[in-house]
């Protein structure tokens, strides 16, 4: 009898235990489904220096600023850890610079902030720029946008229809352009309802997405989104940005592949940054790693003299010397555009030897 109850006790635990073995990897599916989500990535990003540190293996400053740390962990793994310098580290870190007060640098230095219909820019003929939203998946230290009152500036649905009905009355407008923050950061059924309520404009024949959500967390192409760009009867643009040849990796290609199955034209836009990515060397290898992926190299950006970001300031002639020696070497199809973008000009300047 006590042998018994002694098996039926045995077996009683085993089957606690196979319970509990079932729950775990239940839970473990469960998270590796999360883990593998853009939502996921973003909620779970690196907010602070210290985790920031830990995860690298370096010993980094704490850094007073009104502009917060944020880094997805996929672009953490693309770094290379104990490296103080790493060209992806060095665009998302805090330094002591940014608190300097520098001649020429502003909170505003494209003059974005007076506009009439919150969320609306219109500064070139032919198209204009909506701020979606003032969210991004990464905050990139030398933002042009890094002092931009979004919670001004954020259309709610009022104002997007305000939005729509003026570019329904223009009918000079071609190309309506999504920004941010990044315009990815919100949901795919909200960009649906936004790429619906274009693809109603008749004379509006190009959509346009400035993003770098899909370099950052290449997760974000989810098929939601594919079908919703799939059923758009307009041109679709993505104009990414990415600074280094660092940033693509095996799961960028795979986002980038799948966007170009949707129909999508891939664009790149890059920043010339002191110390990431002012040399030939780097920008010629940028050029043919973001052909591999199936995009091509449209702008290298003069910085914009935003304050908090001279450190990352390069001179004109340092830029015109590079696109130069870019020409000798590549074709002309993966060099940039040297521009720099002046307010109240009516279109980006290219910066060229006169």
């Amino acid at each position: 009898m006590e042998m018994i109850t002694a098996l039926s006790s045995t077996e009683t635990a085993l089957s606690s235990t196979e319970t509990a073995l079932s729950s775990t990897k239940t839970a473990l599916s469960r998270l590796e489904t999360e883990h593998h989500s853009w939502q996921w990535q973003l909620k779970h990003a690196i907010r602070d220096v210290a985790s920031l540190a830990e995860a690298l293996g370096l010993q980094l400053p704490e850094v007073e600023s009104n502009f917060p740390l944020l880094v997805p962990l996929p672009f953490l793994a693309r770094m290379e850890p104990g490296r103080l310098d790493d060209p992806l580290l060095l665009q998302v870190l805090p330094r002591p610079e940014e608190n300097l007060a520098v001649p020429g640098f502003l909170d505003d230095p494209l003059c974005e902030q007076a506009t009439t219909t919150p969320g609306l820019l219109q500064k070139y003929k032919g198209r204009v720029l909506v701020v979606l939203t003032g969210a991004c998946a990464i905050n990139c230290r030398y933002c042009f946008r890094r002092h931009f009152p979004y919670h001004e500036h954020q259309p709610d649905s009022r104002h997007w229809q305000m939005i729509l009905e003026q570019v329904k009355r223009d009918e000079s407008i071609r190309e309506i352009i999504l920004s941010g923050g990044d315009p990815l950061v919100l949901k795919d059924r909200h960009l649906a309802s936004v790429l619906d309520s274009i693809n109603r404009i008749e004379h509006v024949d190009s959509i346009r997405f400035h993003t770098r959500l899909p370099v950052v967390i290449p997760q974000r192409i989810s098929d939601d989104l594919l079908n919703s760009l799939q059923a758009s009867d307009k041109n679709i643009v993505f104009v990414l940005h990415i600074n280094h040849e660092a940033e693509i990796d095996g799961e960028v290609i795979q986002a980038m592949g799948r966007l170009r199955s949707a129909g999508a034209t891939l664009l790149n836009q890059s920043v010339l940054l002191k110390g990431v990515n002012d040399s030939v060397t780097t920008l010629s290898s940028l050029s043919r790693r973001l052909f591999e992926a199936g995009i091509l190299p449209y702008y290298l950006h003069l910085l914009d003299p935003v304050n908090g970001a001279a450190h990352f300031d390069t001179e004109a002639e340092t830029g015109i010397g590079i696109i130069e020696q870019l020409t000798r070497e590549l074709p002309g199809y993966l060099v940039p555009k040297l521009v720099r973008e002046v307010p109240g000009v009516l279109a980006k300047q290219s910066v060229h030897r006169f």
